[in-house]
């Protein structure tokens, strides 16, 4: 047992005392903090997101879309900067309630649809274009259970272990101990998984894969938080195959860096309002 053991007040309160931002951008209130509208591309698709593994989702979907040929799926990806709290902005509040990227706002109609959470935003888009999801069936079920195992399962890996792991001011045994074996009994279901499949939800490449690949694809392959080595993924070989043969796919080698602004130069892609601005990039 810890000598420093924390013991609960009666009544919580929210206290903000560590210099470190990303521990002091969410308060226990809801809602816009300031007023400032939304910027507005030409395309009937405008993102608002950010290039984290959950905005990476939809940038990657869009990319495959518009690798089949599907002019529709055209969009304006906007810089949503988290770290300054523009997810706080009265506009993104207008599209987003709980804050968070990514958003989307489909202007095709002629109601414009707002759409938030990166799930709602795959299948929105995959049902919209009959690509990607499968219309009915075992199929179609088996993609929707590992979606929704995705959007369970994540934040256990980014805000449990990815938080305690390397953001954390002060690194706890504890919470670092229950959330890597967490990160890692996950990683075995989909190493078991994908043992006896080419995609996560059979041989079909699906939302499902790239609702999860950001995610897992990325710690598979040392790409996220510097954690491969402390959570020995080398071990999970179906992962790491499978992690390897979405990260071959040009479509989401170009979504990837959209609204990304870390990395190396040719990673970082703030705004996207065509093919040639992320064209521009990876020709470096």
């Amino acid at each position: 047992m810890s000598n420093n053991a924390y013991t609960p007040p009666k009544v919580w309160t929210h206290q903000p005392s560590s210099d470190n931002k990303w521990a002091n951008i969410n308060s226990p209130e809801s809602g816009a903090r300031y007023e400032q509208a939304l910027p507005v591309g030409t395309h009937p698709l405008q993102l608002y997101s950010l290039g984290t593994p959950n905005g990476q989702k939809v940038t990657i979907l869009l990319e495959e879309l518009l690798a089949l040929g599907v002019a529709e799926a055209e969009y304006d990806a906007h810089l949503i900067n988290i770290g300054e709290a523009e997810q706080f902005s009265s506009g993104f509040v207008a599209v987003n309630p709980n804050s968070k990227i990514p958003a989307l706002v489909d202007k095709s109609g002629e109601t414009e649809v707002k759409v938030f959470e990166s799930a709602s935003i795959l299948v929105y888009l995959a049902e919209k274009f009959g690509q990607f999801l499968p219309s009915a069936g075992v199929q179609r079920t088996d993609t929707l259970n590992w979606l929704f195992w995705a959007q369970g399962s994540a934040p256990f890996l980014g805000g449990g272990f990815g938080h305690f792991y390397a953001y954390a001011d002060d690194k706890q045994e504890y919470p670092i101990n229950r959330f890597a074996m967490e990160a890692k009994r996950q990683l075995d279901v989909l190493d078991k998984q994908l043992a006896h499949s080419q995609y996560v939800a059979g041989e079909h490449y699906s939302i499902a894969d790239m609702a999860i690949w950001p995610w897992y694809g990325n710690l598979a392959l040392g790409k996220l938080y510097d954690a491969g080595e402390f959570l020995q993924v080398e071990q999970y070989t179906n992962v790491v195959r499978w992690a390897k043969q979405i990260e071959s796919r040009p479509a989401v080698q170009r979504g990837r860096i959209v609204n990304r602004t870390f990395g190396e130069p040719q990673e970082q892609l703030p705004k996207r309002h065509s093919a040639a601005d992320i064209d521009a990039v990876l020709n470096q």
